[in-house]
């Protein structure tokens, strides 16, 4: 993850959120799977550990190999919206 990103100590969720997101796919890809390694480690379960962390390297692969296409949050958002909007 080379791309000189400011995390200062007082940043909010949103700012570091809004960072990562204008990393390429591979290194958000990245990031999440650290960031949810980090939550499995307080995981007791070490089956349900095993199982997690299984499903965290098929999902990293499948970015990295260019298998799944990523969706950058806002669009997701938008899509959401436009699904609300509808039922309205």
């Amino acid at each position: 993850m080379g791309q000189g990103l400011n995390f200062c100590p007082m940043a909010t969720k949103e700012d570091l959120l809004s960072d990562v997101l204008r990393l390429p796919p591979e290194e958000r890809a990245e990031v999440a799977h650290k960031l949810l390694l980090s939550l499995e480690a307080e995981t007791e379960d070490p089956e349900a550990q095993a199982e997690w962390s299984a499903e965290l390297e098929r999902r990293a692969r499948e970015v990295l190999d260019g298998s799944v296409q990523t969706v950058l949050l806002e669009q997701v958002e938008e899509r959401i919206r436009a699904r609300l909007d509808q039922r309205r």
